[in-house]
């Protein structure tokens, strides 16, 4: 079987690549228990050629924090070996359990076949779950190796969640009024907080709860004054794009009657709701305004102002960022004359609902999630709105891409949330990237009449990085692409007017000029540009000289990993917590099962990092 060693080019392992066919009567389970019982043997024997035998050469195996301390993802055996070598005595991979009843045969495509397990395994500091894909080899399908190899940390030995039976067992018999208000102001010795985590959207309260519920006095700092007020000032339109299956949150699930896509409103109040229901210490109404580490101790100092209190300063072991993708800041381009017009000019992040537009010409620039969702508000409120493209776009629809995408794991009536997550991450970013261009065309075939509609009248289309969709372009830059909830079809019918074939030379005192001469009147221009660097601000909190050591936060690295999101972003003990409702839901494990095992002594600070 040809293969590749690099991990940007890998590709699908196809049944004709292969030289293989699949019996009609696989035994999903009895497949995976013979492969199975050999890996584990060689693993709990160190046997690095051994567990080399039982994987492809173009093998995966993705690791999150339970033998690396790291998000890591290892491509092909010269990577595995070293991984394996450098890593299996020390972290003690033992007891490998297989879960039988998971086995399942997998045709994501005709030509496409996998045996999907999952197992569960020790190491020296904790338990994890793990997820296998066995495909054939030979051409009778009777000898499966592994193509992905997923092990994930769950918990730590000696330290659960205080969850179940684990929950708080005592009667507050009058006393609780009074715990709650010593917790929510810190009052006295023992309400110290051990972390601070700043932002209170659901990135901080989702972390806040999984630490709380890890034993860590945690505190979250919100500037608004109402928990989900971040999603209350967006504009009135907003609704999730991402569906309510994919977008549960830990411990509390929206319950069953909650709509498939729901309004930013009611995700604020939902938000606020989750903070009282789980009592998790949010200060509203205050900002943290500075933040400095002693070099020694690794200890964050950081000072609080609150509006209706005095200012508070903490020494605390760890400092988290849930400042969103920007933290407020946007970017808006620099364009002469400005200073001319005589009209509005805002960024989309300032826009609240289209009635205080009524009677005026607005030019939306930008043409991604915010710019349509924009226009379409203003339309459907009668707004004579344009939207000025300024680069393609990739577009599915959410009634056939969310399915295309996300179907075979979040669905109603699928796996749990933590089954699908786990699933989700199975699969590394690289292996996605050739069954995503898959999915792309199969989705644009469904899409066919839209993107024919859109391209018809001049509207740009492109089919994302490399032919991904909007895989590459969420995990690169996390924006470029729009799920189509109606904004495309009012395109196609004139009804948002488009201006696309020049690109903006100036404003002028009516509206703006073109690189073609062209002019374009306006009373309002909305920037739907984007958002600001992530890392900026941090850095206005912790200082340039701090800032300066600060990684990437979003993109990915040479393994397909995220930068610096929920793992190490250059300083220790800072952290960054970011992501929409899913992402969130499955990384705040992470990023509290690493905090957890600082605290308690079990953390490798080193970490199996990239730069090994």
């Amino acid at each position: 079987m040809a293969s590749t060693t690099d991990i940007k080019s890998a590709s699908l392992p196809t049944l004709e690549r292969l030289g293989v066919s699949v019996p009609p009567d696989v035994d999903a389970a009895g497949v995976a228990q013979t492969w199975f019982e050999t890996f584990a043997n060689y693993v709990q024997t160190a046997n690095v050629d051994g567990i080399l035998s039982q994987l492809v050469d173009d093998a995966f195996w993705r690791d999150i924090l339970a033998l690396t301390w790291d998000f890591r993802t290892f491509f092909s055996h010269n990577h595995i070996r070293r991984f394996l070598v450098d890593r299996l005595a020390t972290t003690k991979l033992s007891n490998l359990q297989l879960d039988t009843k998971s086995a399942t045969l997998g045709r994501p495509y005709p030509d496409i076949a996998w045996v999907q397990a999952f197992f569960t395994f020790s190491t020296a500091v904790g338990t994890g779950t793990g997820i296998l894909r066995l495909i054939p080899t030979t051409p009778n399908g009777g000898d499966w190796k592994a193509h992905t190899i997923f092990t994930g940390l769950e918990d730590l030995h000696g330290f659960p969640e205080l969850t179940g039976p684990l929950r708080e067992q005592e009667s507050k018999f009058g006393t609780w009024p009074e715990q709650r208000r010593r917790e929510r102001e810190c009052e006295g010795p023992d309400q110290q907080p051990v972390v601070i985590i700043a932002g209170g959207g659901q990135s901080g309260l989702e972390l806040a709860a999984r630490l709380k519920y890890l034993g860590i006095k945690t505190l979250v700092v919100e500037r608004e004054a109402r928990i989900g007020d971040m999603w209350r000032k967006r504009y009135e339109a907003l609704c999730l794009h991402d569906t309510v299956w994919y977008d549960h949150m830990p411990y509390i699930p929206f319950p069953p009657t909650w709509p498939v896509h729901a309004p930013a409103p009611k995700v604020a109040d939902w938000l606020e709701s989750y903070a009282h229901a789980l009592e998790l210490d949010v200060w509203t109404s205050s900002t943290v305004t500075r933040a400095t580490q002693d070099p020694v101790t690794k200890k964050w100092t950081v000072e609080i102002e609150r509006a209706n209190a005095e200012p508070r300063s903490f020494v605390v072991n760890h400092l988290v960022f849930a400042l969103g993708f920007a933290g407020g800041t946007y970017k808006t381009p620099e364009i002469p004359g400005a200073e001319k017009f005589k009209g509005s000019i805002l960024h989309s992040f300032h826009y609240r609902k289209a009635k205080d537009y009524e009677g005026k010409k607005v030019v939306v620039v930008g043409a991604c999630t915010s710019g349509h969702d924009i226009a379409k508000d203003l339309h459907d409120n009668g707004v004579d709105v344009t939207m000025f493209q300024r680069s393609s776009t990739y577009v599915m629809s959410v009634k056939h891409g969310i399915p295309g995408v996300f179907g075979s794991i979040y669905y109603e009536g699928g796996p749990s949330p933590d089954v699908a997550d786990r699933i989700n991450a199975s699969f590394p970013i690289y292996l996605q990237k050739p069954l995503h261009q898959r999915i792309v065309v199969d989705i644009a075939d469904k899409d066919r009449e839209t993107l024919d509609g859109l391209r018809k009248v001049g509207f740009r289309v492109n089919t994302g990085i490399e032919g991904t969709g909007f895989l590459l372009l969420v995990w690169s830059k996390a924006s470029g692409y729009y799920f189509d909830v109606g904004a495309s079809q009012l395109i196609i019918d004139g009804k948002i007017k488009l201006k696309n074939d020049a690109q903006i030379s100036n404003f002028t005192k009516k509206g703006l000029e073109f690189a073609d001469g062209s002019t374009l009147d306006a009373d309002v221009v909305v920037f739907a540009t984007g958002l600001g660097e992530a890392r900026d601000p941090m850095r206005k909190i912790i200082g340039p000289e701090a800032g300066a050591h600060l990684k990437e936060i979003w993109g990915l690295d040479s393994e397909g990993e995220i930068k610096g999101a929920w793992r190490d972003i250059g300083l220790p003990r800072l952290w960054c917590m970011i992501g929409n409702f899913a992402l969130c839901r499955f990384h705040s494990k992470h990023v509290a099962l690493q905090i957890k095992a600082i605290e308690e002594g079990l953390f490798d600070e080193k970490r199996y990092s990239l730069e090994e």
